[in-house]
Parts: structure tokens; C-alpha cells; sequence
């Protein structure tokens, strides 16, 4: 594994955060603010990418048009409030929506899943996941194929993570973000059969009304280009 480190700073505009990129057939780590990256954090709303494979496994989810059925509590995202479909439900972030799959699967079933993706620390005893950190190569055991989930379900998985679809490159990702100055933005780009993974992380309680996943999405965006 070859290591190097990378000085975005410029990136990140004056908030604290770290990223990590990962090409693997280059079989080498890019890493922004190396401490930080190695600690473990919750990974928030990312780990519904790691739920829709779970429901897909499980046949709790089909495909993209699946749809859960809305319980009438009030949120304060009034595109959570209506029966929704995956495709949706992963885009607005909807929890009620993963808390459904995951509470259909069972909490040893999806232990089990994490054990054997070695994702973070695999503690689901915080139901909410918490220091839970998903480093890249869970996501490149995904995507290159070389997890127990079968090719199809990581192709409806691919569908709905799609960000930019431009000739030469498309991007895939997944944002998330708590309620003290964190967010993520995780996932690879792919040009061909060649894919690059990154993970883009901000934790700045200090400057917290300046942080959401969009921005980090937006550095994430500036690093890969």
C-alpha cells in the first residue's frame, strides 16, 4: 500500500476537515490531514448506502421503485412526510424510510453483514451508528466487486448514488452530516472500468453554521476534478 499526503488546505477553505482518496489500481492512499482521517466518527446518513444493500440482500427492497409506506409523523423535511420510493427516500436522506429496512432485517442480521464487510467498528449498539468510521475500502470492496453483495443489487445501489453523469467521467457519492459542525462526502468516481474512491469529512464545532454536506460535496467535487 503506497501512502502519500496531499495539502488541500485551499480546498477547504478555512474549515477543519480531512479527506482520503483511494485509486486502487494504483493500489495507493491520498491522504489530507492523516490524524484526523484515522479517527473513527459516525458516519451519519453515508451509512444508507451500506442500508439499501442490507434491504437488497435481504429482499426487504427490490429495486429503486421500491416504496415504504409513510407512517403520518410530521418531520421537519416535508419530502419525508409521503410514501416514498428508494430512489427517493436515498436522495432526501429519509431516516424513517432506512430505519424501516434495517428494522425489517433485524439487528443480528445486520451485524453479521457489517462483520463480514468489516465495516468500522461494526458497534450497532448505538442503532444510530456512532464512531462508526467507513473507510474507503469498504466502499472499494463494494464497488470492484469483491463483498458478498451480488453484482445486480451494487448496480441499483450505483443508480441511486449517481451525482454527474458527463462523457468522461461519472460521479457517485452519498452526503451526510450531524448537528455539531460535521459532514461527509463519500464515494468514487469511474471513467470506464477505472474507478477512484474518496471520502471527504468536516468536524468544526467552531464554525458549524458554515458546514453542511453540501460543502462537503463541493470540496469533494474541487478535490476529484
Amino acid at each position: 500500500n503506497e501512502e502519500e499526503t496531499l495539502d488541500l488546505s485551499g480546498n477547504f477553505n478555512g474549515i477543519t476537515g480531512c479527506a482520503v482518496l483511494y485509486s486502487p489500481s494504483e493500489n495507493k492512499y491520498s491522504l489530507y490531514n492523516k490524524d484526523m482521517a484515522e479517527q473513527e466518527v459516525s458516519p451519519y446518513s453515508t451509512f444508507k448506502i451500506i442500508s439499501t444493500l442490507i434491504g437488497l440482500h435481504n429482499d426487504i427492497i427490490k429495486d429503486e421503485t421500491s416504496t415504504m409506506n409513510y407512517d403520518g409523523t410530521q418531520y421537519p423535511n416535508p419530502e419525508w412526510n409521503e410514501n416514498l420510493t428508494l430512489q427517493k427516500a436515498f436522495q432526501t436522506s429519509c431516516i424513517w424510510y432506512f430505519h424501516q429496512i434495517i428494522n425489517n432485517v433485524g439487528e443480528q442480521e445486520v451485524k453479521k453483514e457489517l462483520s463480514e464487510l468489516e465495516y468500522g467498528n461494526c458497534d450497532v449498539s448505538a442503532w444510530e451508528g456512532s464512531n462508526i468510521n467507513p473507510y474507503k475500502e469498504v466502499l472499494s470492496k463494494i464497488f470492484e466487486g469483491k463483498s458478498f453483495y451480488d453484482s445486480q443489487n451494487v448496480e441499483i445501489l450505483k443508480k441511486i448514488m449517481l451525482i454527474e453523469d458527463e462523457q468522461e467521467k461519472k460521479v457517485y457519492g452519498k452526503t451526510g452530516s450531524g448537528t455539531n459542525g460535521e459532514a461527509w462526502f463519500i464515494g468514487f468516481t469511474e471513467k470506464g472500468q477505472q474507478r477512484e474512491y474518496f471520502a471527504v469529512y468536516l468536524e468544526d464545532s467552531l464554525q458549524k453554521e458554515r458546514v453542511s454536506s453540501s460543502l462537503a460535496q463541493e470540496i469533494a467535487l474541487k478535490i476529484i476534478e
